[in-house]
C-alpha cells in the first residue's frame, strides 16, 4: 500500500468513526498550501472551518507560540500568570466589551454562554428558578455537547443522544415574527450565528439581525451572537455583525482566535452579564493558559492593523464575482456567503457535495461538503488572488464549466 492508504487504513483500524475525511494524508503545510505524506500539494479552500484565517505555519503565530513554550505553558487558574491580564483586556478592547471568560474549544465557549445566560436570568432579570428559556434557530450549529445538541435540529448531530437537555425553543432561522411569537418572561437569551456556517453558509434577510437586537432589548432579553466562524476577519469585517450594524451583549469567539496554533476560545461581554460568576461556579484547567494566551495576544494585535479584513472583503468581492459567473449555467444553482466565505449549491445532476470534494481533491484542491450538493469556500485569509484564481479554474474544471 502506499504512504497514504496505510496512514487511513490505521486511522480506520484504531480511531471511532466519528469523521469521514477525505482520503488525503497532510504531513506539513504553510501559508494556504498543504502537503500529503506522498509530496503532493493542495491548495487548501477550508482553513479549518476559519479556525486557520492566518494561514498555515503563520511566522507571528509560531514565534509567539515558541517563545511562551520556552517560559511557562500552563499555571491552571488556581494561580495568575503573566499573559492573561493582557490577553483579557486586548480582547475586551477588540470588541468594545469589558470582561473576558475564556475556556478552550467553541462548545466550551456556547455551553458557557447557556450558563451565563441562565444564570444572569435568575440573578438579574429575575426569572423563577429553573424556568429559563433560550431561543435558537433551525439549522444552527454550535457544538456537539449534550446540551448544544438537545437544540440542534440536525438528525446526525442529534440522534442517539437523549434525554435531551430542556430549556431551549427552536425557531426559524431569519424570522422575526417567530421569534417574537417565541419570546416569554422567562426567556434569557437569543442564542444566533451572525451567518449559518455548517447549513451551508446561509446569510439571514437583510434587516433580520437589526431586528433581533432591537427585540432582544426591548424584552430585556440577551442576544448572543456565536461568532466562532463567522468572526474575526472571515467576512471582511472583525465581526460578521458588523455588516449590519448590530452589536450584541455578548460575542462568543474560538477557532481562529488561536490561530490555528492552541485551541482557544471566550466569551465576552459586559461586567453586569459576566459578573454573575463568583469564585467556583464556572471553570476550565487549561482556559486561558500562558501559551493560549501568548498566541491569541498575537491574533489580536495582528486583527487591529485591519489588513486581514480589507484583504478578506477585496478577495471575497473577487470570489463572489467569480461564483456568481457560475449560477444559471446548469452546474451552480446559488451562492452565498460574506467575505472570502461562500456556500456553493451544486446541481444535484453533477453530483453530491462529497462527490465534488472528491473530484477537487484529484485536482489538488481542499474543500468540505455539507447538506447534501453545497460545498464550502473559505480559505486562508493570506491566500494570494492568483492561488485563488488558481483553485477557482480547479472547481470550473471539476464543474466542466469553460
Amino acid at each position: 500500500m502506499s504512504a497514504t492508504e496505510t496512514a487511513i487504513a490505521s486511522a480506520e483500524a484504531h480511531s471511532a468513526h466519528n469523521y469521514h475525511p477525505l482520503p488525503v494524508v497532510v504531513a506539513s503545510a504553510e501559508g494556504a498550501w498543504m502537503t500529503d505524506v506522498e509530496g503532493r500539494r493542495y491548495l487548501d479552500l477550508l482553513a479549518g472551518y476559519s479556525a486557520l484565517n492566518f494561514g498555515h505555519g503563520n511566522p507571528r503565530l509560531i514565534d509567539a507560540a515558541k517563545a511562551q513554550l520556552e517560559r511557562v505553558t500552563l499555571t491552571s487558574r488556581a494561580f495568575h500568570h503573566d499573559r492573561f491580564a493582557d490577553f483579557c483586556t486586548q480582547l475586551a478592547e477588540l470588541c468594545s466589551m469589558e470582561m473576558v471568560l475564556p475556556m478552550n474549544t467553541g462548545a466550551e465557549a456556547v455551553e458557557t454562554a447557556v450558563k451565563t445566560a441562565r444564570k444572569w436570568g435568575y440573578r438579574v432579570k429575575g426569572v423563577p428558578d429553573g424556568m429559563a428559556k433560550i431561543i435558537v434557530a433551525s439549522d444552527n450549529f454550535h457544538g456537539r455537547t449534550t446540551t448544544i445538541v438537545s437544540f440542534s435540529t440536525d438528525p446526525e448531530a442529534r440522534a442517539d443522544y437523549g434525554p435531551y437537555t430542556p430549556g431551549f425553543e427552536i425557531v426559524p432561522y431569519g424570522d422575526l415574527t417567530a421569534l417574537r411569537e417565541a419570546m416569554t418572561e422567562n426567556t434569557v437569551a437569543v442564542l444566533l450565528e451572525p451567518i449559518q456556517g455548517e447549513a451551508g453558509v446561509l446569510v439571514p434577510p437583510a434587516g433580520y439581525l437589526p431586528g433581533v437586537r432591537e427585540l432582544t432589548r426591548e424584552r430585556n432579553v440577551l442576544f448572543i451572537a456565536d461568532e466562532i466562524q463567522s468572526g474575526l476577519g472571515r467576512t471582511g469585517k472583525t465581526f460578521a455583525l458588523e455588516h449590519e450594524g448590530v452589536v450584541p451583549d455578548v460575542y462568543l469567539l474560538g477557532k481562529a482566535l488561536g490561530g490555528g496554533v492552541v485551541p482557544v476560545s471566550a466569551v465576552v461581554s459586559s461586567t453586569e452579564i459576566l459578573g454573575v460568576f463568583r469564585p467556583g461556579e464556572h471553570g476550565s484547567t487549561f482556559g486561558g493558559n500562558p501559551l493560549a494566551c501568548a498566541v491569541a495576544l498575537e491574533v489580536i494585535a495582528m486583527l487591529r492593523t485591519g489588513e486581514f479584513q480589507e484583504r478578506a472583503a477585496e478577495l471575497g468581492d473577487h470570489l463572489h464575482r467569480e461564483l456568481g459567473l457560475l449560477v444559471g449555467g446548469g452546474a451552480v444553482e446559488t451562492v452565498r456567503g460574506r467575505g472570502l466565505w461562500a456556500g456553493v449549491d451544486i446541481a444535484p445532476a453533477l453530483g453530491t457535495g462529497r462527490e465534488i470534494s472528491e473530484r477537487l481533491l484529484a485536482e489538488r484542491v481542499l474543500v468540505k461538503d455539507t447538506h447534501g450538493s453545497t460545498i464550502r469556500i473559505a480559505p486562508p485569509l493570506v491566500i494570494c488572488k492568483e492561488d485563488l484564481d488558481w483553485g477557482l479554474d480547479r472547481l470550473r474544471t471539476v464543474l466542466s464549466v469553460p
